[in-house]
C-alpha cells in the first residue's frame, strides 16, 4: 500500500483525510505540526508528502526528501512564495498548489468587508459598546452602488469579486498583466494599476506574491488613492508595505484598510497566542490601528475550500507518485 506523509493537518480535516484514504487504498500519516527541520526526518519511507505551509522551508529540507526518495511536496494552498523553487527543481523536488478550490468564497469575504468598510460597522460597533447610540457623521455610510470599486489581479479569486460587485450595482474596474475575457463581463480594464487606484472608491487585491510586487503598494503608491477610498488585501502581505500603510493612514491618504494577510504572519497564523502574546511590534500596531480591519488569513475559510484543498492536495500527491509529475506544479 503506497504511504503518504501530510503535515498540518487540523482536527476539522481528518474526517476529510480518511474518506481519502478509503477512496484510493491509500495510508496517510497525520502530523500536526507544519514542516520543518526537526520534523522532515518523519517523512522517511512514504513515497510523497504533503503539507499545508506558511513558513518558509529551509533549502535543507529539499535535499533530505530528495535523499528519502520523495518526488514532490504539495502545497495545499494556492499561494507557494514561501518555496525557494529553484533549490526544489535542483533536488528534483515537484512543488504543487492548489490554485483554485472555492474562489467564491475568498470574493464572498472581499464584499463582507467591503460592505462592513462603507457601513463602519468596526465604529459603529464600539460605540454601541459604549452605550452611545446616537447617530454622527462618523458613523454614516455610503452605497455601494454608488461607488467604483478596482480589482488588482483579476484570476478566478478576483473575478468572482468582481461578479460579485458589479451585481450589486458598483462600476468596477480591473488590471492584470495577463487582461481576461471572460473578467470583461464585470469590469472594465485600465492600462496601468495607477489608472484603476485614482478612480476607485474601493481597491481590492487579488494577485499572487513575486520578486516584482514586493511592497508595491507603498507610500508613494497610497499617494494615489482617494482620501475618501478603502484598501482591501486578501492575497499576500508582502504586496503591501504595512508601515507605509500606517502611515498613509495617519496621514489621510485613503480612509481604511481591511487586511486578512500580514507580511510577516508565519510566526502567528493560524495559533492561538492568548498565551504566548505577539512580540511583532508592527503586528500589533496593525492590531491597534483604527482604522485597519484585521483578520487572520481567513478570506477562504468556508466548508467547501477546506474540503477541496485537502482533497485536491492529496490527489496531486498521489499523481506524483503514480505518473511522476502533476497538473498542479508551479516549477
Amino acid at each position: 500500500m503506497m504511504k503518504i506523509i501530510a503535515y498540518h493537518v487540523r482536527d476539522e480535516e481528518l474526517e476529510i483525510v480518511e474518506k481519502w484514504e478509503k477512496e484510493h487504498n491509500v495510508d496517510v500519516k497525520i502530523v500536526k505540526d507544519q514542516l520543518s527541520s526537526e520534523n522532515v526526518h518523519l517523512a522517511k519511507g512514504f513515497d510523497g508528502l504533503t503539507t499545508s505551509q506558511n513558513k518558509p522551508i529551509p533549502n535543507d529540507i529539499y535535499e533530505k526528501l530528495n535523499s528519502y526518495g520523495i518526488k514532490q511536496i504539495s502545497q495545499r494552498s494556492a499561494g507557494y512564495d514561501i518555496y525557494d523553487l529553484k533549490a526544489a527543481s535542483k533536488n528534483n523536488i515537484i512543488i504543487s498548489n492548489v490554485a483554485v478550490y472555492s474562489p467564491e468564497s475568498i470574493a464572498e469575504f472581499t464584499l463582507t468587508q467591503a460592505l462592513m468598510l462603507i457601513r463602519k460597522v468596526k465604529e459603529i460597533e464600539e460605540r454601541t459598546n459604549e452605550e452611545n447610540f446616537s447617530w454622527q457623521p462618523e458613523i454614516q455610510g455610503r452605497l455601494l452602488a454608488e461607488m467604483t470599486v478596482g480589482i488588482i489581479g483579476t484570476g478566478h479569486i478576483g473575478r468572482s469579486a468582481a461578479k460579485l460587485f458589479n451585481a450589486l450595482g458598483a462600476k468596477v474596474l480591473g488590471y492584470d498583466i495577463y487582461p481576461n475575457d471572460k473578467a470583461e463581463e464585470y469590469l472594465e480594464y485600465k492600462e496601468s494599476i495607477e489608472d484603476v487606484i485614482k478612480h476607485s472608491d474601493i481597491v481590492s487585491l487579488h494577485m499572487p506574491a513575486t520578486e516584482d510586487n514586493f511592497h508595491q503598494f507603498n507610500y508613494e503608491m497610497f499617494k494615489q488613492f482617494k482620501a475618501t477610498a478603502y484598501l482591501i488585501n486578501n492575497a499576500r502581505g508582502s504586496i503591501v508595505d504595512t508601515k507605509d500603510l500606517m502611515s498613509a493612514l495617519d496621514d489621510n491618504l485613503l480612509a481604511g484598510a481591511a487586511l486578512d494577510t500580514y507580511e510577516r504572519e508565519g510566526a502567528y497564523v493560524p495559533r492561538d497566542n492568548r498565551e504566548t502574546g505577539i512580540s511583532d511590534d508592527l503586528f500589533k500596531a496593525v492590531l491597534n490601528h483604527d482604522k485597519i480591519m484585521y483578520t487572520p488569513h481567513i478570506a477562504y475559510y468556508t466548508n467547501v475550500s477546506v474540503r477541496n484543498i485537502m482533497t485536491i492536495g492529496l490527489d496531486s500527491t498521489l499523481e506524483v507518485i503514480k505518473t511522476g509529475d502533476t497538473k498542479n506544479r508551479v516549477n
